[in-house]
């Protein structure tokens, strides 16, 4: 069993349940208290899990959207740092096994970065996770810089998760089963990113870097595509999308227990910016722990994926 650092790994804050809940509404009552049962557990449930997967270290970062739901600023710029606080306790009760992701008020743009240096200076966490857009607002905006500014100046890596559109697509209108996490979040998820590609993001803060689960919502699939559409129309960035994608965007497994999707990652992006994922309690630590020790990879990149890469590009070991 290869040792492995996992990155997607969610946990509840006290009095969080009700922004969480609103993702999970259709969710059946009885999975859903088990969910939360393992959300809000920072002890036998979740070393169990992780024992079992190989896990050294898992870095929590809180179930979303949190504080992005918020409608008052400052009431969310207030509760993330309360988030964050709790987070830091859970941390150094165990500081072996548990890193954090700052959870992070975009409402403000300053007060979000003041935010995530406290938390990457003072409490020692590994980044951040931003929970999609914050009410309609994605993270290209450009009252938004001062934030990429400072993230960039600190070498923070901003991992952007999944969450509900602003609106529900059309088309999938009638069909449940392809709503959220099956291809709504997928879609939801790789369209911000592209945003901050086509937008320019990287080009005015050329070091920042992102990070995006369940093998990289599809862009290194499509990466021929969006170089040839942005000649098409035009697009003018300093490169040609790929090469942004290729350099500021890193990608995990979350969700992605397959071979296929893997393969293609390492071929488009390079096999060093790539890392394990569970996305627990959401999935099966044990089945992705297992996933990785098994697929067909060379020793040395299996213990780069696992391990070494989230060690590197986190500040972790």
């Amino acid at each position: 069993m290869v040792k492995k650092i996992a990155l997607e790994e969610h946990f509840l804050c006290p009095g969080f349940e009700g922004y969480w809940q609103s993702t999970v509404g259709d969710v059946d009552p009885k999975i859903l208290a088990q969910v939360v049962a393992r959300l809000s557990d920072f002890g036998d449930l979740r070393l169990k899990s992780m024992d079992a997967a190989g896990i050294e270290r898992a870095v929590l970062s809180i179930a979303g959207p949190g504080v992005q739901a918020e409608t008052d600023g400052r009431i969310a710029t207030r509760r993330a740092r309360d988030a964050n606080d709790f987070l830091a306790r859970e941390v150094q009760r165990r500081p072996n096994r548990y890193s954090g992701f700052a959870h992070l008020a975009m409402q403000d743009a300053n007060a979000a970065a003041d935010e995530l240096e406290r938390c990457m200076t003072e409490l020692k966490f590994a980044g951040c996770m931003i929970n999609g857009h914050t009410n309609g607002q994605y993270l290209d905006h450009p009252s938004l810089d001062p934030f990429w500014k400072r993230a960039e100046a600190l070498g923070a890596v901003i991992y952007i998760h999944p969450t509900d559109p602003v609106t529900p697509s059309p088309a999938l209108e009638g069909h449940k089963g392809l709503r959220r996490a099956t291809w709504e979040w997928t879609f939801e998820t790789g369209s911000h990113a592209l945003r901050l590609v086509f937008g320019g993001v990287f080009d005015r803060f050329p070091r920042a870097r992102i990070a995006l689960g369940h093998m990289g919502e599809t862009l290194p699939f499509l990466l021929w595509r969006f170089d040839s559409r942005a000649k098409l129309y035009g697009i003018k960035l300093a490169k040609p999308p790929s090469e942004y994608i290729k350099a500021n965007i890193l990608v995990a497994t979350s969700g992605m227990c397959s071979a296929e999707p893997l393969n293609c990652a390492i071929a488009a992006l390079g096999h060093d910016r790539i890392m394990f994922a569970a996305d627990y309690p959401f999935e099966a630590a044990e089945e992705a722990g297992h996933w990785m020790d098994d697929v067909a990879l060379n020793e040395t990149v299996r213990a780069d994926i696992a391990y070494n890469n989230a060690a590197k590009h986190f500040g972790l070991r």
